[in-house]
This record gives structure tokens, sequence and C-alpha cells, in this order.
């Protein structure tokens, strides 16, 4: 039995099954009695002042039940989306306050940037509602907008929020600029680089699809929507914009299309469409459009950055230096500033004993759709930071750059190892995974393949980056195992699979850990009402967080378990035993399966003994959890063209205990392969005059396609983590992590055998690398 479902077997997904004989469902094949369908009218202009509003028209069409705009929701006391800042030390911040943007469900008063919702028309059918939507007049005076960072932080730039001068929306410095400086004076050697970490959109399969109810004898919303957790949700929409007790509050979610960060908050449209709920007293649901997505849905990226490495004349790291300009948009994602103030900075010190890091980061806010996370949120930039300053350091000083990284490298003697960003690393064996990588890549024969490539025409560069993450977000997840009448076994969790194989893995974490069989054990998930407490599939911590409570809680169960067989067994509970999913008397064959336990314990009536196996318990982490790894890439370029190939993609990752192989490989894969899209191919692009949308399709965003993934080798180097039961540490953004580095120092090697550098930004346009080789 465990031989095929346990930890570390390859058990092929069970959800597959469903989805790829469509018989997934999720939140637009939901059909609620009596619903109506919303349509937005949204903003045309990236800033202005809301005149006035014309719905006459739009009122009357056929089919319309109701129109409302952002006056509505504030007449009803309504309140607004807000950041959650992350914890920091006071002194680290350099300004004055946090500066809050609440964002309305509808917009009030201004309009921010292009695609705000304004206005929201419900009507009988969808096509009545977006016909109506396009009958309605906005009279908005139009104001000048400041769209790229530099525009924003520029003498005289329009102003997003009258209570943020200069765009500013927060100065922040965390690390010894003292040491610092003295390191950097001292340095025999220093490398420096301008870098741009480019805006981008999370483009899930599936968008958004809300449906909002209004119970009026419980006095109760419930909202169904493509998420990434319920709980989330219900902090966000119960805590800031009803101030409602959670009571009064359910959200469900089905399966979801991909996630990637985007869907892990609730966005203006939830918040319009539950208000219209309860004011119709009818269910409303809002289909999101591909367009919609890429005009509201939150972006990703966008910073600025100026980084600088210093080295003794013998080669070793004295210091990194950092500074950002992360752009947040006109409103804070709810997550928005724990990418620039948290995930990044925690990262900076990846593998390496640098002593000294000094980081500056200002948070600047445009007329622009807001910045939140996204495969890698923030872990990615400083990857790509240190790892491009590495290569860059090498290049100049004429070191290889496999022996510089080894050199600087913590060994595992070192461990736990506290680094100058306040994080105390657990695990690690980083040279082991570089030598493994190296070896796996054949590194020794890239000669061959490169002399290869020229008598063909191409340009052929190879790049390497070790990387290393600090993942797992709010540091406790709970769950509950519950043994049902019909001898199956329901497990219930608040995390949220949007395609990462949950309905497997943590259904073998149970089958190994309690000796039961894989089939009899369901996954309940998406439902606030009996989801434990939790957040979400959020920042690589599902395993880690949700699967250490699975580990607990299966104790708790085998716990309970020795009470109620030494009952019904006649023993003492010190003479029990309990292995391959059964209790058994030490030294007897008296013994009684855990699931025939869990049915007959419900008729025990004696003092002390439990009437039920059902059990649940809560993982409190210790710290954050270091994934790390190495990836090496190698690329072709044709000098005719500017056109980049990858060709071979190696990596090995640590992410501890692995607990389904290939889905820890198809994580990767789908990571390197996003990471292959921001390096070479996609950007959100807005026209610095307007504040239009230039890039708002797939017609003008371009997007990775299978015949851009190259030939890839993945395996992993596990060493587990000692601070939680299933010594395991994260992987989903590990693949985006060690991509954006060894794809863009591949390119650096290519256009050096023509003289040439890497003076551009991602992504790296064929037109961008063409250039370089000609200027």
């Amino acid at each position: 039995m465990l031989g095929k479902h346990g930890i570390a077997q390859p058990v092929r997904r069970r959800e597959d099954v469903r989805f790829l004989t469509g018989k997934g469902r999720f939140s637009d094949d939901v059909r609620c009695d009596g619903q109506v369908y919303a349509a937005f009218v949204r903003s045309p202009v990236a800033h202005g002042t809301i005149v006035g509003i014309d719905v006459a028209t739009a009122a009357a069409a056929p089919g319309v039940v109701a129109v409302f705009d952002g006056d509505d929701l504030a007449e009803a006391g309504v309140g607004h989306i807000v950041a959650r800042w992350p914890k920091y030390q006071s002194a680290q911040i350099q300004s004055a306050r946090p500066l809050h943007t609440p964002r309305p469900g509808l917009a009030q008063g201004k309009v921010r940037h292009v695609g705000e919702a304004v206005v929201l028309v419900l009507a009988e059918t969808l096509a009545q509602a977006r016909d109506a939507a396009d009958m309605v007049v906005l009279e908005i005076e139009e104001l000048p907008a400041a769209v790229t960072i530099a525009d924003a932080v520029a003498p005289g730039a329009p102003i997003v929020w009258d209570d943020a001068p200069g765009n500013i929306g927060l100065v922040w410095h965390r690390g010894d600029k003292e040491a610092a400086n003295v390191a950097f004076a001292e340095a025999s050697h220093v490398s420096q680089l301008s870098l741009v970490n480019n805006r981008l959109v999370a483009a899930p399969l599936e968008p958004r699809t809300s449906i909002a109810e209004w119970d009026e004898e419980d006095g109760r919303f419930t909202l169904i929507a493509s998420s990434q957790g319920v709980q989330y949700f219900m902090e966000i929409l119960c805590e800031q914009v009803f101030d409602i007790p959670r009571t009064e509050m359910r959200v469900l979610t089905g399966d979801v299309g991909g996630g990637f960060g985007v869907k892990e908050q609730p966005f203006p449209e939830d918040i319009a469409i539950l208000f219209a709920a309860r004011a119709l007293r009818q269910p409303v649901k809002w289909t999101g459009t591909r367009s919609e997505h890429f005009l509201g849905d939150s972006h990703a990226r966008d910073a600025v950055i100026d980084a600088s490495i210093a080295l003794d004349a013998d080669g070793n790291f004295l210091a990194l230096r950092v500074a950002v300009d992360d752009a947040m948009g006109s409103y804070y994602a709810c997550n928005g500033t724990g990418m620039p103030l948290r995930n990044m900075p925690n990262g900076l010190a990846l593998v390496y004993r640098t002593p000294v890091i000094d980081i500056d980061v200002r948070l600047i806010l445009t007329h622009t759709n807001s910045v939140g996370p996204y495969r890698g949120a923030g872990r990615e930039q400083a990857s790509y930071i240190v790892e491009r300053l590495v290569d860059q350091a090498a290049r100049e000083t004429g070191r290889d750059p496999i022996e510089l990284r080894r050199r600087n490298m913590i060994s595992p003697d070192q461990m736990p190892y506290a680094t100058p960003v306040d994080r105390t690393y657990d695990s690690g064996e980083f040279e082991a995974v570089l030598d493994k990588t190296v070896e796996l890549a054949d590194w020794d024969g890239f000669s061959e393949r490169r002399a290869k490539s020229e008598r063909a025409g191409k340009l052929r560069g190879r790049g390497i980056a070790s990387y290393l993450e600090c993942i797992g977000g709010s540091p406790h997840e709970g769950a509950k195992i519950e043994f049902l009448d019909d001898g199956t076994v329901d497990l219930v969790v608040a995390t949220q699979s949007q395609g990462q194989g949950h309905e497997t893995s943590f259904v073998q974490v149970i089958a190994e850990r309690l000796g039961l069989p894989f089939e009899a054990i369901n996954l309940r998930q998406g439902d606030s009402d009996i989801a434990p407490r939790g957040i979400a599939t959020i920042a690589s911590r599902s395993m880690t967080m949700a699967g250490s409570a699975i580990a607990l809680t299966c104790d708790a169960v085998i716990e309970k378990g020795h009470v109620a067989a030494a009952h019904l067994l006649e023993a003492s509970v010190v003479d029990i035993e309990f292995s391959n999913g059964e209790f058994q008397v030490r030294g007897t064959d008296r013994k009684i399966p855990l699931l025939d336990l869990a049915v007959q314990v419900k008729e025990i009536l004696v003092e002390d003994v439990p009437t039920n196996l059902d059990s649940s318990e809560e993982f409190e982490a210790p710290e954050q959890y270091f994934p790390n790894g190495c990836h090496v890439c190698e690329l072709e370029i044709d000098p005719d063209t500017g056109v980049v190939t990858l060709d071979r993609y190696t990596a090995i990752d640590d992410c501890g205990i692995v607990i389904n192989p290939p889905i820890v490989h198809g994580q990767v894969h789908g990571g390197v392969m996003q990471g292959i899209g921001q390096a070479l191919m996609e950007e959100i692009i807005y026209d610095r005059e307007t504040g239009q949308l230039l890039t708002g399709s797939f017609m003008d965003y371009r997007m990775p396609r299978a015949v851009d993934q190259p030939q890839m080798q993945v395996d992993f180097h596990e060493v587990p983590s000692p601070t939680n039961p299933l010594g395991v540490k994260g992987v989903g953004e590990a693949g985006i992590v060690g991509a954006l580095p060894a794809i863009f120092n591949a390119l650096a090697d290519a256009l050096a055998t023509r003289g040439a550098v890497v003076d551009f930004q991602m992504p790296a346009t064929a037109e961008k690398v063409w250039r370089a080789l000609n200027r």
C-alpha cells in the first residue's frame, strides 16, 4: 500500500482525470437560481476627476435590473481594500508613516488608472448587462498622469495621492550603512549594475469569476470565487471592507485554473457584487474577461534597481549594496508591500557569506494598475540582483564564475547560519548542489557545443545561477482529519490547490503516516465554514505549513487511537503499537485496523476514552524556509536576427524531502517556463503620455509557448529541513527564481564572444539583442 502511495512515490495526480475529462467545476460553472449578471464600466483615462455619470439610458435598457456607482457603496458604508504591511522595526522606516491607499469597489471622486471600475450594471443576461454598460456616459475631467517610475518621481510630476508627496509612498532602509561604506571604501574591486525588473501580468488559464449571494434570513453573505484560499478572502472582506464578524460571511472556492499570486486577494469587483447582492436580494454573477484581467487584476514586478558588490583581493565578498524603486501602482495590492519590504530583502544573502548588506527601498506610486504578488514575489528580484552581480564580478576580475561562487558559499557546518538580513538558515549544502548541477549540465563539454554552434553561424552562451529563497509567508496553518461512517477519511485544509496537485500530495502524507488506503482519503478545501485556521496557498508554503499541520494531525489521530485501541483490545496504552495502519498489542496477534477502530470507537461510552478519532492540529513555523538550488542555461543567438533560443537547461533543487517527484518536477518546469517568458518576451507597457495600456491582450503581450521550452534536466538534492515534521522546504517558485539570472548570464556570455555586452533590460527581445550586437 505505502510502497505505491506514500511519501516520495511518483503517484499520478488523481485530479487530472477530472480535469482532462471536463468534469472540473470552476466558478464560472456555477449557476444560482434567480441570478443576475454584472458588467463593469471602467475608466478610459489614467487620472481624472469624476464630474458626472449618466446612467439613465443604461438603466432603461432591456433586462437591466440596477445600476450602481461609487456613491452608492459609500452611502451604504462599504469599506475599502488596504495593504497588509509586513512586520518591520520602526527604525527602518524613514518616511513619516506607511501610506494607506484605500481601494474602493467602485471609484469614488477620482480615477487613478485606466480600467478602474466606475459603474456596475446588472441585468437578466450577460449580453444585456454588457450592452447596457456601453450606454453609460462617464464625464471625467482628465488630469496628467505619471506612469513610469522615472516620471512619477520627477519634479512637478502629477500626484497619485495627496498625502504622498513626490509619489513616494514609503522610504525604507535595512542593514548597516556605515559598515557598507567602510567595506566599499576598502574593497579591492567593486562591480555595479543598473537593472530593471520588468512589469508582467500573471495570465492564469482561468480569468476570475465571482458570484455573490445575500441570505436575508441569516443576514449573511456568500461569495463563490476563484481564489487561492478562502480564509484570506474572509480576512479582507470581513475585517476591512464590510466590518462584520466572520459568521456573516462565507467564501467558497471550487476548482481553480491557475493563480500564481494574482488570485490570493479579493478585488473591487468582489466588493461591488457583494454590495449589489445585498441591495437587490438576488445572486449576482460576474465573469471576468481576459481584457479585464490585463486592466484590473494585479500586475507584477516593475522595479528599477541599482546594485553593487564589493570584493577583496582574494575574491571574498565584503558587502552588497542595493537601492530599489518599486512601483506599486495607484493602489497597494493587499500583499504588494511584502515583496519589496520582506521577500526581496530577506533573500539578498542568497547562499553566500556576505557579511554586510545595505538595502534602500522606495515604494513609488504611479497612475497604473496595482502591483501584487506573482510567482517569485520579490524572491526572483533578490536572486536576479545577486547572481547578475556575481557573474559581472567574475567577468571583470577574470575569475571563474563557479570558483568565485564556491569561495563565498556558506558551508553545511556553519548551519544554522544567521544572515545579515536577520534570517537564520536551518540547513543547506550549497556547494554540493553546485557541483551536482555542473556535472549534470556537462559543464566541461560546453566548449565543444559552442564550437558546433559557431560552425552553424550561431553564438552560444552559458549561464549559471545559485539561488536561495525565503518562503512561508504567514507562519501558521491548520488541518483537520475526520473519519466518516462509510469508511472514508476527509482531510480539511485552508490552502487551495490551483494546479499544485494537493489532492494527491497531501493525501500521500496521510497514507504514509496513517497507513490508510490512498483511495479512502478525500481532500476538502475551499469552504470557509469548515476550513481550519490558515491563510492560503501562496509563498511556496502549502506543504511546509499545511503539510506539517497534516503530519501533526496524523500524530494526534494515532495518540487518540492508542487510548481507544487499548480499551477495545483490553490492554495498557503503553503496550499498544501502531504501524501499517493497525494498532496491535505488543508481543501478541491482537490488533485492529485504524479504519475499523474509527467506526467502533463511536460506540464507546467510557470516561477518558475518545468517542471518535477526528483530530485537528495547527503548525507554527519557527522561521521561514529556505529552498535553494543551482540552474544552468545554455542558449544560442542568431546574430542576423537577434533571436534567442534556449537549447539546454539544468536545474538541481533542494526543496527538502520530495513528497511526489513528478509533481515537484512539474513545479520546476512551470517556473522555468515563466522565467523564460519574463527574461525573453513578456512585458506590460503603458503609454507614457496617456497611461493607456498598450499590451492589453495576447496579441501584444507575448507568452512563452511549448516551442520555447528547452531540453530540461531536473533533479533534486534533498537536505531535510529540521524545523518541520516532514523535512520539506517548498518548491513552487524555485523555477523562476533560478531561471532569470541563469538566462541573462548566458546571454552575457554569448554576447561576449562578439565583444558585445548586455546593455539592455528584460525582456531580451530579438530587437534588443540584435542592436546590442550591432552597436
